[in-house]
């Protein structure tokens, strides 16, 4: 096992560093941010000057270095519209989006695994139909309407939720649930499909045939077992929750890191975006690996093989 875990932590350091040349890259390829920080009518020399005080009249490898040695000792630069180191302000936006993407999956969960195991032991029934049905229309819906209809619904007419900001537990209902909604659908799907499997398993028939009752053998043996792919599936979802709580932040004017993100890309404030992806890769890869440890636990089999 503790192979197992120096190997997921190489290649965790691995991914950062890729993921932060490729965002570095994409950066300064779309475009020339001193065009934005200066007025139009400034002469040649002031737009030199402040490149070379900004360090963009060095070679691209240049910059990429220095940003990756002060990046390892936490320090990203400072923004350059609010003069205000970038670490700092990503930090600050950062509670709240992670408080929304685990809302989001506590949400989805609720949804997913109550339907999932109801709709695998009630296979090819009204109900498993009526479930599938929701799952279809949970992953055909756009997060952006979703979160739209909510607000129209629950906060203009209804008049019973706040239709944006951050800060008591109202604020988390629209935007959780919208990207639980938005997860529900796949982890559902995975969790009737595991649980069918499971359920044909000799072990199953023999606990059955043994006299235990049938909800202990749905959930001691059956659920734990069917869980495994789920639980690989949802540290790989956490990726996509993040991105889908750019559009949610948006939608709900969530004080969040994915609309600083956005507002930071399009000033191209450069220090602010890199260490936002950064960051959030880094929570991306850190959850993926505590996954990898849970299956691990679960299924001694991987304990074996690492």
């Amino acid at each position: 096992m503790r192979r197992y875990v120096l190997r997921q932590l190489v290649q965790l350091a691995v991914v950062i560093i890729g993921i932060s040349i490729l965002s570095f890259s994409i950066l300064h390829i779309i475009g020339d941010p001193v065009l934005l920080l200066l007025p139009q009518n400034a002469g040649r020399e002031e737009f030199e000057r402040y490149r070379k005080l900004l360090g963009l009249d060095q070679p691209l490898y240049v910059q990429y270095w220095k940003f990756f040695t002060s990046a390892v000792q936490g320090d990203f630069g400072k923004s350059w519209y609010a003069d205000t180191p970038a670490f700092r302000l990503v930090l600050e936006r950062m509670p709240p989006t992670i408080y929304l993407t685990f809302a989001g999956l506590g949400v989805a969960l609720l949804i997913a695994l109550p339907l999932g195991i109801l709709s695998a032991l009630k296979r090819h029934s009204l109900v498993d139909n009526l479930c599938t049905a929701v799952a279809v229309a949970g992953q055909a819906m756009p997060i952006f309407w979703l979160g739209i209809m909510l607000i129209i619904i629950f906060a203009v007419h209804l008049r019973a939720l706040p239709a944006s900001g951050y800060g008591t537990w109202q604020h988390f209902l629209m935007p959780s649930f919208c990207l639980g909604a938005f997860l529900a659908p796949i982890t559902m799907r995975l969790v009737r499909s595991g649980v069918i499997e499971v359920m044909n398993m000799e072990y199953i028939k023999t606990a059955r045939a043994k006299g235990v009752a049938e909800g202990m053998v749905v959930v001691k043996h059956a659920f734990r077992n069917a869980c495994i792919p789920v639980i690989t599936v949802l540290g790989l979802q956490v990726g996509q929750l993040l991105g889908g709580a750019i559009v949610t932040e948006t939608v709900f004017a969530w004080p969040g890191v994915a609309t600083l993100t956005v507002e930071s890309i399009r000033n191209q404030d450069f220090p602010v975006v890199q260490c936002a992806v950064v960051l959030l890769a880094l929570v991306i890869v850190t959850i993926n690996l505590v996954v990898d440890l849970v299956v691990g636990v679960i299924d001694p089999r991987i304990r074996v093989g690492a």
